[in-house]
This record gives structure tokens, C-alpha cells and sequence, in this order.
């Protein structure tokens, strides 16, 4: 008698009911004497190996949950948590000193920058003894090789606080607040962070957490209700797509996280000296905001912090979607598809990122502004940039001070040499007094970002068009 074409492993009735099985697909044939003591439904064993990756949500089943896939589903979401939260740490510090630079005044009338702390490049000599001061030689003690000089005191108000005449004067500047100096960029913030003895290098990750749950909550609700205004105007699937449902879905989105988006500008900006600091997290800062500052008529509906929401998270999608298509059909002259020249459309894509950096960035920086100011009864918060004294009255009124009382960069200061070592020559160029470079702090970063992201579609060989611009 031959032996039966398929193995008796798979006529095995297990004694455990944890065992799964599923429904045999062979059409093998099993003699009677073999199967009269087991069911009739026969059953094999999956092949399939079981795996149980910490990253990988493959294998779970929703259908019949058990004490093993929540494990598996926990697992899962704790490593998501994981990957999202050290992604938004590798970018913090960029995003910190692009907001430190957004939010500081630097004003551009050159009385106020009278004083050392700008960039200066010095040329001294030693002096010899007869060209030294002879009445403060006269009146020196010989004894003394140190000795001491006396500076003219200080104006002071009537509760004896030196006045503070200028951002740049030394002795006046609070201990918490980064000294103004030439611009060189995010990376050079980020440095003088670093370096700066009230702040240090764990300043950079100021508002990580709440970060990292603005990016989770705009990414699990902006589908959300881009489903839901899609199901409410267009619920026919054959009608043709528009533009206008993805922008008002970020739109809203972005309307209903604006609380979160004002805790995590105000959590960078404040002092991180514990003695300064005016909200101990994210959570003591939105109550407070709560309480002093309107509660959430205050949050979502006053027109310093309404307006810029909508400028900035409508047209920022608006821009990212339109621009490209726009620049690739009118531009270029492509008239087919992505897939027929994608090296094509991925140009069209970088071009229009950067043009849309230009249209979307200043609206960026005077909401940035505007959400540093409080308001009701609140206290003003210790920045630890320079802060206009002044506050702003709305959008027009920041975008024109902006441009008219700022300046791009500080003036250079050259000394002479020896007697003429006083005399201060001060290198100023058009650029520099003017204050449009103020409203596009980070911009070389970000375009920086989507050329990165551009070559690396070029090189991989393949471009995602609905990703949108690179953003950090």
C-alpha cells in the first residue's frame, strides 16, 4: 500500500482551543480509515512564519481581540510615539532658533546701537608711555599696578533701576536676554543659544513635547475632516476634485490646534532661568492663557491671534498646492501627468516651494510676534531675545513697523589706531538699514530643506507630489 499523498500534521486535532488554524486550500486525498476520528472541516497550518516586530502593525487583527494583539497594538503605537517624538527632536533646535530670530526686535535707529557688543573688528597698538593721559597718570597711585576707574553713573528712574537707553548699551541688559549681534543665520542662533550662560544647549529643545503633539493631532485630524467636508459637498465620488476641500481642512485644522501652536511659541521664547520663567509647561501655560487672557473666546477669537491663524494656515496649503501645477502647465508646458516626466514636475515642485516661502513667511513671523504679546491681565512674558517696548495693534500695524523701525543686520564698527582709536567709522549698506530681512528669518534653512528633498527624489529615482514642501 502506498503511503498517503499528504502529511498526518495536518489531520492533527489539537487538544488546546488557543491553537488558530485556517481552512485547508488543498485538495490532497486522505484515506477514510484516516479521517473517521477527526471533524469533517479540515484544517492546516499556516506557513506563514509568526513575527512580532515592534514596528510592525502587519499581523494585527481587530476582529477578535485578545490579550496578545492589545499587547501587540500597544507596542505599536509606543514605537510610533517614539519615532515621531525623536524626529521632532532632530529638527527642534533649527525650529528654535528660527523662532528666536522671528520673534527679535532689532531696531534700526543707530543711537540705540551706540555701544561694544556689535561686531567690531579692532586694530590697537600699544601706547608708549608719553602719548598715555598725563592727568590720569598724574593722579594714579604709583603702588598700585591695577588701578581702579571710575565710570560716570548711570540714569536712573525713580525706584533707582538704571534706565535703559539701548538694546546694546552694556551694564543695562537683563542677565536672562541673548545679546544682539549680526545676523548669520539659524545656525549662528542656534550657536549663541548654546553658548549663552542663562540659556545652554537644552534651550534648544524648548517645547519639544508640545511639538511633538501639535504634529500628531494636525496629522490624525486634518483627514479627519477633509473626509468629513468631502462627505458634506462632494459626496458624489464621480465629481472632480478641488483644491478648496484640502485647504479648508488645514485651515480648520490648523484653527482648532491655534492654542497648542501659541503654548509652544510661548514655551520657546520664555526665559529657561526658573526664576524668569513665566509657565512651568505646556500645561500651566494653557491655563494660565486660560484665565488671564479670555479663556477660549480670548484664544480662538481675538483678532491678534484669529487673523494670522487664518493668513498662515490658509495660505500655506493654498500656496503648496496651487503654485506647483500652476508653474508646471503655465511655466514649463508640461501638459501630461506626473508619471510622464516626473523630473519635470519635481522641478515645478521646488520652484513653487520656494516662491511660496516668499508669499507665506512674513505672515509667519508677524503671527510669531503677535502670539509673544499678552494680553488681559496677564504679565508681559520675559523673552530671552529683545522684545519691542512697544506692542503691536494687529497684522498691518507689526507688518509696518517691521518694515520701518527694523533692521536687516547690525552695522559693522571699525577703530582706528592709536590717538585715533576713538574715532569710530561705522560700514553701512542700504540692505542692512532696511527691514524686509527681518520677516524672512530661516528662510535659507527651509530652502536649504526642500533642495534636500529634491535631490534626494532625484537620486532615489522616485518623487511623492503629494507630499508637499519640506517644512522644518
Amino acid at each position: 500500500m502506498s503511503a498517503p499523498s499528504s502529511s498526518l500534521r495536518d489531520m492533527y486535532a489539537p487538544s488546546q482551543a488557543s491553537w488558530s488554524f485556517v481552512p485547508s486550500q488543498s485538495n490532497n486525498t486522505v484515506p477514510s480509515a484516516v479521517t473517521s476520528n477527526v471533524p469533517q472541516t479540515s484544517y492546516e497550518w499556516s506557513t506563514r512564519a509568526p513575527t512580532n516586530p515592534i514596528f510592525d502593525l502587519s499581523s494585527l487583527s481587530l476582529t477578535e481581540p485578545s490579550g496578545v494583539e492589545i499587547k501587540l497594538l500597544l507596542k505599536g503605537l509606543i514605537a510610533g510615539a517614539v519615532m515621531q517624538y525623536t524626529s521632532n527632536a532632530l529638527a527642534m533646535p533649527f525650529e528654535v532658533g528660527k523662532l528666536l530670530l522671528q520673534v527679535q526686535w532689532v531696531p534700526r535707529d543707530l543711537s540705540l546701537l551706540g555701544g561694544s557688543m556689535v561686531k567690531e573688528e579692532e586694530y590697537e597698538e600699544e601706547l608708549s608711555d608719553a602719548e598715555s593721559n598725563d592727568a590720569d597718570s598724574y593722579f594714579a597711585d604709583p603702588s598700585n599696578p591695577n588701578p581702579v576707574r571710575y565710570t560716570r553713573p548711570r540714569p536712573v528712574d525713580e525706584r533707582g533701576y538704571v534706565v535703559r537707553r539701548s538694546v546694546m548699551e552694556e551694564g543695562t541688559r537683563p542677565e536672562y536676554i541673548i545679546p544682539v549681534s549680526s545676523s548669520d543665520g539659524v545656525w549662528g542662533m542656534v550657536k549663541r543659544i548654546g553658548r549663552f550662560d542663562a540659556e545652554g544647549w537644552l534651550a534648544l529643545f524648548k517645547g519639544l513635547l508640545t511639538s511633538c503633539v501639535n504634529d500628531v493631532l494636525s496629522s490624525t485630524l486634518q483627514p479627519v475632516v477633509q473626509n468629513i467636508l468631502q462627505s458634506i459637498f462632494t459626496p458624489s465620488p464621480s465629481k472632480s476634485s478641488s483644491i478648496l476641500l484640502p485647504v479648508a481642512s488645514h485651515l480648520l485644522t490648523g484653527l482648532i490646534l491655534s492654542p497648542l501652536d501659541l503654548v509652544r511659541t510661548r514655551l520657546i521664547v520664555q526665559s529657561l532661568l526658573p526664576r524668569y520663567q513665566s509657565y512651568a509647561g505646556p500645561l500651566d501655560a494653557l491655563s494660565q492663557i486660560l484665565r488671564n487672557e479670555g479663556g477660549l473666546k480670548g484664544v480662538y477669537l481675538h483678532p491678534h491671534l484669529l487673523i494670522p491663524a487664518i493668513l498662515d494656515n490658509g495660505l500655506r496649503p493654498l500656496v503648496s498646492l496651487a503654485l506647483p501645477p500652476y508653474i508646471a502647465t503655465s511655466v514649463l508646458g508640461l501638459h501630461g501627468s506626473v508619471d510622464s516626466s516626473p523630473f519635470a514636475w519635481a522641478v515645478a515642485e521646488l520652484v513653487g516651494t520656494c516662491a511660496g516661502l516668499i508669499i507665506v513667511m512674513p505672515f509667519e513671523t508677524i503671527r510669531r510676534r503677535l502670539q509673544v504679546q499678552t494680553r488681559g491681565i496677564a504679565k508681559p512674558i520675559k523673552a530671552c531675545v529683545e522684545q519691542r517696548p512697544l506692542p503691536y495693534n494687529g497684522v498691518v500695524d507689526a507688518f509696518w513697523h517691521i518694515i520701518t523701525e527694523e533692521r536687516s543686520n547690525l552695522p559693522e564698527r571699525w577703530k582706528g589706531k592709536g590717538k585715533e582709536k576713538d574715532v569710530v567709522v561705522m560700514k553701512e549698506s542700504w540692505w542692512r538699514s532696511m527691514g524686509i530681512e527681518q520677516l524672512y528669518r530661516g528662510f535659507g534653512m527651509r530652502l536649504t530643506a526642500s533642495f534636500l528633498v529634491f535631490v534626494l527624489g532625484v537620486t532615489n529615482g522616485g518623487f511623492d507630489t503629494d507630499s508637499g514642501w519640506a517644512e522644518l
